[in-house]
């Protein structure tokens, strides 16, 4: 009786700490779909350095002129590819290139 009593605890135990584990850090915005309509307007918290960062990590250098439009989307240039480009960086987090 004592070795069943132990193995369902044992057993048990798993889905025990799968309960107890949660995130304390929010998730990055995910890009939107483009079904979307990205760049989205909304209330940007992004400083012009957050978006100008949010642009290289994703590929882009020589990021230029970024200003925050008043639909709240940052817009600049930028290099992609060899090639010169528009870009855009909504409240999300959604980088769209003109």
């Amino acid at each position: 009786m004592k070795k069943l009593v132990l193995v369902a605890l044992v057993a048990a135990l798993p889905s025990f700490a799968a309960i107890a584990q949660t995130s304390t850090t929010s998730p990055m915005p995910t890009p939107a779909p483009a079904d979307q309509n990205a760049p989205l307007p909304g209330a940007n918290s992004f400083t012009e350095g957050q978006a100008k960062s949010r642009l290289e990590s994703n590929g882009y250098t020589n990021v230029m002129d970024l200003r925050k439009d008043e639909n709240g989307v940052w817009k600049g240039k930028a290099t992609n590819a060899g090639a010169s480009v528009t870009v855009s960086v909504d409240y999300r987090g959604n980088i769209v290139k003109n």
